[in-house]
């Protein structure tokens, strides 16, 4: 019975999920004041879905589970079926939860896999093409996140079905990317690909997806085994054997989500919430605020640089950290405690010079003891369930692999392995054995969904894609509110600035202040201006209003009401 009502099912969904925006008629909205619920997401039309199945009864996971497919759709470059992510929950019933959906290294992945006869990276191989890939494990997180949930999974299906059935019209910034990656689309893949067409790309051209769209059906309907098991795994095994891949029908089949348990601590009065290993994030973000929360930053002032400097330091201790020690808890011991330790931390920032860098040669990891293509969507509904998600690719548009056939996308993050300890993968970023590549394993990551509670109440609710300046950026943006006290637009628009230990470069968005520039360069930092970088999704709840933020830097959009 259960077979012949699902087509129905479907269908009743589907229909009630074509009523919703207009896919060819859209525009990002950056700002809005709700009473009820939000979603902010990287395109409007994912947040629209998600903001549709809280207004038909769901909760904020059920909407982070149709934002999360969408997005796989209008969102190709990051958006994904064929990548993987991290979840951070914090539940009305005051229960928090992770679930780890990160990629793993298939079967037959070894440390030595991107090396040539005299043991030196080979640099494009981790990175494009069918070897890049790793395991997927978004479905799988969807189909963990489903029990925190109220609707049926066909329900949160149905938009994405839509778009990629019916087509949407891409944004300008879209048809940039697919027109500088159309001889790599061509290059790398096997089959034709909806994303290949003989004249270029522009802004309102309709993307129709038939074969995502079949895919996405058999997720509706089987759930995880409609995408780990059955046609969607024989067509990635396909695909692997035609382009020289090593991800199996078994590798598909064996994938499973992790639940673990949150990164929780505490930052002027705040309970900050965030994701474990293997995301380096949450480690990563409590290291730096720890370093700086007891400077007198608000006297300094924001932007100051005073204020900035000292960020910058913590940025450098906390990089080197992570690419001492940090990997896959399940395969290596990393000591969490004694890098969290408040102690630690005071010690840590200890031989910082006001005025002075501190040359990155002498910053060592501490103890002793034993893409930049994401994107993030932040949820909270009118019962007080707040989701922090991101999700990638890990390079844009991954791998730049469609599977014939599918119609998705994979991912390129086996290059966030450390592909030889001591070579920097594709954002620069550093590591050791603790990251090495190895059957099953999960590479290291820098995404860092977070939920930020005051009065034990949920606050803030934010991350951000952007590769390495993920955690920094996260980082600026508590500082920027609970210390600055800046408003909800600026926290997330103010111009940026990242340092990660090596390179030794400071990166600084084009609106930096120049007097803080020019004091920092007299200092001694090596400043690089750099274009926009990380798309912080933020929604803030304060007195009963909940204000959620779409970042000027790209498509970002919110919804809700």
């Amino acid at each position: 019975m259960r077979s012949l009502l699902f087509p129905f099912l479907l269908l009743l969904a589907v229909n009630a999920a074509s009523q919703q925006a207009d896919p060819y008629n859209y525009s990002p909205r950056k700002y809005m004041a709700a009473t009820r619920f939000a979603v902010s997401s990287a395109h409007p039309m994912a947040s629209e879905a998600g903001a549709a199945v809280m207004r038909q009864g769901g909760n904020a996971v059920d909407a982070a589970i149709a934002t999360q497919l969408a997005l796989a759709v209008v969102y190709p470059q990051a958006g994904n079926l064929g990548g993987g992510g991290f979840l951070v929950a914090r539940l009305t019933d005051g229960r928090t939860l992770s679930i780890d959906y990160r990629e793993k290294a298939p079967g037959k992945a070894h440390r030595d896999m991107y090396l040539d006869a005299a043991g030196n990276p080979v640099v494009r191989r981790s990175l494009d093409g069918h070897l890049a890939a790793g395991v997927p494990g978004t479905v799988a997180g969807l189909a963990a996140s489903l029990p925190y949930g109220r609707l049926p999974l066909s329900k949160l299906v149905a938009p994405a079905i839509v778009l990629a059935e019916k087509g949407f019209a891409i944004t300008e910034q879209e048809a940039a990317g697919l027109n500088r990656l159309q001889e790599a689309f061509i290059r790398l893949n096997t089959r034709p690909s909806a994303f290949v067409k003989a004249a270029p790309w522009k802004a309102g051209d309709t993307l129709i997806q038939k074969d995502l769209a079949n895919t996405l059906r058999r997720i509706a309907k089987k759930g995880m085994k409609g995408f780990y098991e059955g046609e969607t795994a024989r067509l990635v095994a396909e695909e692997m054997q035609r382009g020289g891949g090593i991800i199996t029908k078994a590798d598909m089949a064996a994938y499973k989500a992790v639940l673990r348990k949150p990164v929780e601590f505490t930052f002027r009065g705040h309970t900050v919430i965030s994701m474990p290993l293997p995301s380096s994030g949450g480690i990563g973000l409590q290291q730096m605020l720890g370093m700086v929360e007891d400077f007198p930053l608000e006297k300094y002032g924001f932007h100051s640089p005073e204020a900035v400097q000292r960020m910058i330091e913590a940025e450098r201790r906390a990089y080197a950290d992570r690419a001492q020690y940090l990997g896959d808890p399940d395969f290596v011991k990393v000591p969490v405690q004694q890098l969290t330790d408040r102690k630690y931390l005071q010690q840590r920032i200890a031989d910082f010079t006001p005025g002075k860098p501190t040359p990155s040669t002498g910053v060592k990891a501490g103890g002793p003891f034993e893409s930049m293509e994401t994107t993030h969507l932040s949820v909270v509904d009118a019962e007080g369930n707040a989701v922090s998600v991101t999700t990638t690719l890990n390079g844009s548009y991954g791998n730049k692999v469609v599977v014939g056939g599918a119609g998705f996308l994979l991912n390129n993050e086996m290059d966030d392995f450390s592909v030889k300890p001591g070579a920097p993968n594709l954002y620069g970023l550093l590591g050791t054995e603790a990251n090495a590549i190895a059957p099953g394993k999960r590479m290291l990551s820098c995404m860092t969904p977070t939920i930020v509670l005051k009065n034990n109440l949920p606050y803030l609710v934010t991350g951000t894609p952007g590769g390495s300046t993920i955690i920094t950026s996260l980082f600026q943006t508590l500082v920027n509110d609970i210390v600055f006290g800046l408003d909800a637009k600026t926290t997330v628009n103010a111009p940026k600035f990242h340092h990660q230990w090596w390179p030794e470069d400071v990166l600084i968005e084009k609106a930096f202040p120049d007097s803080t520039r020019t004091a920092l360069t007299n200092m001694g930092y090596n400043l690089k201006v750099s274009g926009p970088w990380s798309r912080t999704e933020l929604i803030r709840i304060l007195n009963g209003k909940i204000e959620a933020v779409g970042d000027w830097r790209g498509d970002d959009s919110v919804a809700g009401e």
